[in-house]
């Protein structure tokens, strides 16, 4: 029985996509003759929007749904830190319409010229994001971007693998689990973890900070069995790994797979982000990307993308939606205790300049412990071949010449 009703209710809602059930506001905002046939590029973090799977949970594939109701083609693509954004636009050799940085990544593209003005105010949808995360440090006057999700940086652990509880960042410098933490494979992330809990600020720029900074992390490389970014959900959630740093919406996601995972906020404190939308300078179909970042805006779609990825949303259509009562009830995104947090700022040339460098010898500074293993014996095994193979060259050599 129970097997048939799943049938029938699967039937239904596959009955309610193909009728196109959503109710977009101002659709006939989207009826733009001159833009149907074209494309835009939408770069974007990985798992980062309600795709085609999440149609199985009743949401809405949001690229689909655009490219339906407007007649324009999506080509989507994936990045994994905010620095490999950078560089792609830095160097010229790709064209984006859209693009989803973080806030201090913002703050970078406008002071160099790399995202245009897009006037959010006149779209349609803006009424919907929240008066809190308008006017914000990276864009004050509201020109280039337009938020998109909010979160914060936490700790995932493993409740099967982990003794207690873990309330300090400390826990990743733990040698009884060492070979079982991940840590992240960008600059600002991790150096952001080591300068709280050295008690730092994430925006110092006191060079003697920032190397004791580097030195903790070099310390912490023993431990570590590897620094990973998107490769944090596979590794978490085959039970791999038994600590890891990572953002809290993507926590929810992979806890959804494996049940055994918890989060906390760590007592020193965590970096808080608000991801923006933004059109790049160069980018060829700028109209277009306009359309869809309204699109995004719909508190239908922004409702799906808070499911789908699992953030706290700064659209109030979504927030003031019934179906987003669950969300609004997610101890992980909204604590009922509020942990310290600050935002990241942009870094001047000297500072992000040392940064890079120090990273750079942190990530040269000898490999970790499990490599390390891997590596004496991968030498153990060469060495000893080489032995048995010149022993017995040696016995060949002597019954040939006895003979």
């Amino acid at each position: 029985m129970k097997k048939i009703i799943s049938v029938l209710v699967t039937v239904f809602m596959m009955i309610l996509l193909n009728l196109n059930v959503f109710a977009f506001e101002n659709e006939s905002y989207y009826d733009v003759p001159e833009l149907k046939g074209t494309s835009i590029n939408v770069y974007n973090w990985g798992e980062y929007i309600s795709e085609e799977d999440s149609e199985e949970d009743g949401l809405i594939d949001v690229n689909a749904a655009f490219e339906e109701l407007t007649g324009i083609h999506v080509n989507y693509t994936n990045f994994a830190s905010n620095e490999d954004l950078y560089a792609k636009l830095k160097s010229g050799g790709a064209s984006y319409d859209v693009i989803v940085p973080s806030d201090y990544m913002v703050s970078r593209l406008i002071a160099e010229g790399l995202v245009q003005k897009i006037y959010p105010q006149e779209l349609p949808n803006y009424k919907y994001v929240s008066e809190e995360y308008r006017g914000m440090y990276f864009d004050e006057k509201d020109e280039y971007s337009v938020a998109y999700s909010v979160g914060m940086v936490g700790l995932i652990y493993n409740r099967e693998m982990v003794d207690e509880i873990p309330t300090s960042w400390s826990a990743l410098w733990d040698p009884k689990y060492a070979g079982k933490i991940l840590m992240f494979d960008n600059p600002r992330d991790s150096f952001a973890i080591a300068q709280k809990l050295l008690g730092q600020s994430l925006n110092t720029t006191d060079q003697v900070e920032w190397q004791a900074a580097a030195d903790q992390l070099i310390a912490q490389k023993n431990f570590l069995q590897g620094y990973v970014m998107d490769e944090t959900y596979n590794k978490m959630e085959a039970g791999e790994a038994a600590l890891a740093p990572y953002y809290v919406g993507d926590f929810v996601c992979m806890q959804e797979v494996n049940p055994d995972l918890d989060f906390v906020y760590p007592s020193e404190g965590v970096n808080i982000f608000v991801d923006s939308v933004c059109v790049p300078t160069n980018a060829q179909n700028p109209e277009a990307a306009k359309l869809y970042i309204n699109f995004l805006l719909d508190p239908e779609v922004a409702m799906a993308n808070a499911y789908a990825i699992g953030y706290a949303t700064p659209n109030t259509g979504a927030l003031e939606s019934e179906d987003y009562a669950e969300m609004a009830e997610n101890k992980y995104l909204y604590p009922d205790i509020a942990p310290d947090t600050e935002y990241f700022h942009d870094q001047d040339d000297i500072t992000r300049n040392t940064m890079n460098e120090l990273w750079n010898t942190v990530k040269a500074s000898g490999e970790n412990s499990v490599s390390l293993y891997i590596a004496y014996g991968v030498t153990a095994l060469i060495i000893g071949g080489f032995l048995i193979y010149r022993t017995a060259l040696k016995k060949y050599r002597e019954s040939f010449y006895d003979a």
